[in-house]
């Protein structure tokens, strides 16, 4: 049987048109597959480091309260009673205010004040113990001058603090820090000029710590520390964890070649470049960051990092692929039937639609082909300008996430507040444009007294209504210039960025305190609440960033131990040091 050239040429036009569309098809899915793998590295590269800052962030703040609880003893002793003779009275108002830190700080397993003499014997204690605190006393008090976060901290100047080795707590009656990861803050405590007499030691939970940080990352993440040896401190799988306390070493460059580098110092950040399969969404993009840890010179660091299943950064591409065969498929159908009709007068459209997908590959242009013809030729106009529409909505919905996963980097997801970065940033250009002018302004914090008794008694459903309330109002009792923002969990900042006395910060404060006792109506329940407010002014309480903080920060918490439902501007002289 012979087939003339009509048919052969359909039949060639037609296997060529499926091919081609066939490996346009599959180039643009996997080319489209490999751009979003590549954007989620940097962006998981970002993350890790924002991560890394803000674990770093968080070591701080513990250094800081270490020192300014030291600073408290210290104060104490200058007064006349003093570590080593203070009374019950002295001990108790310790007492008080170390369960105040903890109840601020959930992340903190315990805090103490040890002794650098009677072999390192506790002097106060309070242990968190399930929901509540506990201070031990008496004999149940131990001695703990053989650890190293004793008589290495002993050994500090003043101003320094001593970070331990992450461990597995195993100290005995260590109450709900009992064989949970611990890493601990210390202190000394200098009552004299020469030598330390005592130091403040800090318990933190690591868990819990990173449960904080990771909250404003998406579900997805699955984040991994690492100390300087690798062996894992934190993974997804908690039997990988603290291997070498049951004498075994599990490594993170065993599981992750590339992260070797890091451990060796060669690197600083590394991401993963594995090749990505073409249809397989099997396989995790991972980044890891090296991070100092530790006081200067000692030489200790951890490596943190964080992974994202690929299934979840290619998931969009799956409704693209499927979308791409179904118009290929379309395609195919139509390019048969043009193909048994070829002839002159369908070349010059070909052409045009040649044009256009030419156009729109290489600069995401649309060209609505004009064929209102209602034949195959306008068919295949119309499919074409559908796939262009159906890409570009995708390619948006996709900056749209990006767009979204910014701002939530920058704000509370509760109240929809500035977050601490977004906080600490304005701070800074705020400071920046206040030394310009040589102006002033005023950095406020805001603390909800016994905000933790609205969520045991009317439940968490009910505290997030009154922070957004609270929120609410807060912005209304400043200008749209100024800046309010959720530090976390109870805690707001607000930043007046330009005032002309101290008293147009106090005043606002007050407004502030005036609004917030109000009651609140949530969900048919009327609440009341008070709150505590530190004040601090630029260029008199702090000349940067951090000491400005400090200082508002101490002078909230002076507002909180005088009782709350209070406006407490920095004492002259008092300002933030450490």
């Amino acid at each position: 049987m012979k087939f003339g050239i009509g048919f052969k040429l359909s039949v060639l036009l037609a296997s060529f048109g499926l091919s081609a569309m066939a490996i346009v098809g599959y180039y643009s899915y996997a080319a489209s597959r490999s751009t979003l793998v590549l954007a989620a590295q940097r962006d998981l590269l970002t993350a890790t480091k924002v991560l890394g800052q803000n674990y770093q962030v968080s070591l701080d703040k513990a250094g800081d309260d270490a020192l300014l609880l030291s600073t408290l003893v210290a104060t104490q002793a200058a007064l006349g009673s003093g570590t080593s003779g203070a009374t019950q009275r002295d001990l108790n108002a310790l007492a008080q205010t170390f369960e105040a830190m903890l109840k601020i700080h959930p992340e903190y397993f315990q805090i103490r004040l040890i002794r650098a003499d009677q072999h390192g014997l506790e002097v106060v204690r309070v242990d968190r113990d399930g929901t509540g605190l506990t201070r031990v006393e008496g004999g149940d008090l131990q001695e703990k001058a053989h650890y190293p976060y004793v008589f290495k901290a002993l050994q500090l100047k003043p101003g320094r603090v001593y970070l331990s080795d992450i461990t597995i707590n195993r100290e005995l009656g260590a109450h709900a820090g009992l064989l949970k990861p611990t890493l601990r803050v210390a202190a000394p405590v200098f009552t004299g000029p020469q030598h330390a007499s005592a130091v403040v030691v800090i318990n933190i939970d690591l868990n819990r710590m990173f449960l904080k940080l990771k909250a404003d990352l998406p579900a997805s993440y699955q984040v991994y520390l690492a100390n300087q040896w690798g062996d894992y401190l934190v993974h997804p799988d908690a039997s990988q964890t603290f291997g070498f306390d049951q004498g075994r070493r599990i490594l993170v460059q065993d599981a992750f070649e590339f992260v070797a580098p890091l451990i060796s110092g060669a690197g600083k950040d590394v991401v993963t470049h594995a090749q990505l399969p073409t249809w397989s969404p099997g396989g995790d993009v991972t980044a890891f960051s090296r991070l100092p840890f530790g006081g200067v010179g000692e030489g200790r660091f951890v490596v943190l990092g964080l992974s994202q299943p690929i299934a979840d950064v290619v998931r969009e591409t799956t409704h693209v692929a499927w979308n791409t065969v179904q118009v290929i498929l379309v395609l195919g159908c139509i390019a048969v039937l043009v193909a048994v009709l070829v002839s002159r007068a369908v070349t010059g459209p070909l052409r045009a639609m040649a044009r256009a997908v030419t156009l729109f590959s290489r600069q995401h242009v649309v060209s609505q082909l004009p064929y209102a013809r209602d034949d195959e030729l306008g068919q295949l106009a119309r499919s074409l300008n559908d796939m262009q529409t159906t890409i570009l909505a995708n390619m948006e919905e996709i900056n749209e996430s990006r767009r979204t996963l910014r701002h939530l980097a920058q704000h509370d997801a509760l109240t929809g507040l500035p977050n601490r970065t977004l906080c600490d940033d304005r701070v800074q250009q705020a400071l920046s444009q206040a030394k310009r002018d040589m102006g002033r302004l005023a950095l406020i914090f805001v603390d909800l007294d016994d905000f933790k008794s609205i969520n045991d008694t009317y439940g968490h459903h009910a505290g997030d209504l009154l922070l957004c309330s609270a929120a609410r109002r807060m912005e209304a009792c400043v200008r749209n210039a100024d800046t309010v923002g959720r530090l976390g969990g109870d805690e707001f900042m607000v930043l007046l960025a330009t005032i002309d006395l101290e008293q147009d910060a106090t005043l606002v404060a007050g407004k502030i305190r005036d609004a917030l006792s109000l009651p609140f109506d949530l969900d048919g329940s009327r609440l009341s609440i008070t709150c505590s407010i530190g004040v601090a002014i630029y260029p008199e309480h702090g000349a940067d960033a951090i000491t400005l903080s400090k200082s508002a920060d101490a002078a909230m918490y002076l507002a909180k131990e005088g009782g709350g439902n209070r406006v407490q501007p920095v004492w002259f002289g008092a300002a933030a040091t450490g």
